[in-house]
């Protein structure tokens, strides 16, 4: 047994935190070295022995708008952060995700300690917007783990740093698997049938993103309440968004069936025919899941004003997992309820329109699966990495 491993880690979210929690397991399971955790987690890391540096609940920020509301904080914590992981002295920064607080740190990092190796595991969505951020991560990133396989080669073709792709956790998440296996044990009926429908409403988690899409969702319930097709309506939401929730559907006539335990958002899963989501994950999960969906977002205002920086051709993942439009999308002003109740009834149904995205989500499940789980493969890159730049430590 050589020394024990110190790994200094960052994870700013909860999927971050679970991908963090999921690589030092697996670390664990090589056995070659005892590891110890400075760093910044939650309850999977924690659970891995992280004392976190502080409450990672402070860095759930998205986009510009919150970012810039939050900077002066977002700085302070930046610095401490940095001071914390050089005093300690780790052998490896292994930063995920949240790249607005994660590469802002290992930058700093990086010049107080130009030899210890840096690993992200996230790819930043340079293959979206800010592509010059690639070729400049080479400064402060060893290597990059990405959780989407078109993301090796767009990091290769900005001159970014070296990247693996080593899965997606929910191309083999358990709950998404079951939901999967009851969508392929269903069969649509044909239109005209009178069958009785479910549709899924997804708003988002936030609650400006709840705020600007609801309404809509609203006003294409009530079209399709009014149609020849019955349908059921459920709307998983998280527990603090679910006072905003009901508070914007309480004047709807026809209201969805509100659920905020993740047990019941799996069980909605495999009893829907069709979604309207908004843009984001849930996309990936659906499609992985195999429940049709169409898709719909709403900027805010400053958000509309950095879209001409946005370089990518879609902003649904399975779009750009198949190199294809596989799910619609509809964006600010073009989110019209017609079109969502249009399409919720196309892809209810036995239509060449349903079929062409289902043929889509399993192109999508293709290209993601891997045969070793990500865990395992993160955890083989980190130790080619810590051999590369620390042998004899490993």
């Amino acid at each position: 047994m050589t020394r024990s491993l110190k790994l200094a880690v960052i994870a700013g979210e909860v999927s971050g935190d679970l991908l963090g929690g999921d690589l030092v397991a697996a670390l664990r399971r090589q056995g070659k070295n005892e590891i110890s955790l400075v760093g910044v987690g939650g309850e999977a890391l924690q659970a891995e022995g992280l004392v976190s540096l502080f409450d990672y609940s402070e860095l759930s920020i998205m986009g510009f708008s919150q970012v810039v509301a939050k900077l002066p904080k977002l700085m302070r914590l930046i610095r401490q952060t940095a001071a914390a992981i050089v005093a300690a002295r780790p052998d490896m920064l292994v930063i995920i995700d949240s790249p607005d607080f994660t590469h802002r740190v290992a930058r700093l990092v990086r010049k107080e300690l130009p030899d210890l190796p840096v690993v992200n595991y996230v790819c930043p969505s340079v293959w979206a917007w800010k592509e010059e951020r690639a070729p400049r991560m080479r400064s402060y990133v060893d290597h990059v783990l990405a959780v989407l396989p078109f993301e090796p080669s767009v990091m290769a073709r900005l001159q970014g740093p070296p990247t693996t792709y080593v899965g997606h956790r929910l191309s083999s998440d358990p709950d998404v698997s079951a939901v999967r296996s009851a969508q392929l044990a269903k069969a649509a009926p044909p239109l005209g049938s009178g069958t009785r429908r479910t549709c899924l409403l997804l708003p988002g988690s936030r609650a400006g993103e709840i705020s600007r899409l609801l309404p809509a969702f609203g006003e294409a319930v009530a079209e399709l309440s009014n149609g020849e097709v019955p349908f059921d309506f459920r709307l998983p939401t998280v527990p603090r968004q679910s006072e905003l929730v009901r508070r914007i559907i309480a004047d709807w006539p026809v209201k969805p069936a509100v659920t905020v335990e993740a047990s019941e958002k799996w069980k909605a899963f495999q009893a829907a025919d069709v979604a309207i989501a908004a843009s984001g994950t849930v996309l990936l999960e659906l499609g992985l899941a195999r429940v049709p969906v169409v898709s719909c977002y709403k900027l805010d205002w400053i958000a509309k004003l950095m879209t001409r920086k946005i370089k990518t051709w879609t902003a649904a993942l399975p779009n750009l997992i198949a190199d294809y439009p596989v799910i619609p999308e509809y964006l600010n002003e073009v989110v019209r309820p017609g079109s969502l109740a249009r399409w919720a009834v196309r892809l209810s149904h036995d239509t060449v329109q349903r079929q062409a995205m289902l043929e889509g989500f399993d192109l999508v499940l293709s290209r993601m699966r891997e045969e070793r789980s990500p865990g395992d493969k993160a955890a083989d890159v980190v130790i080619d990495v810590l051999k590369q730049k620390k042998p004899g430590l490993i």
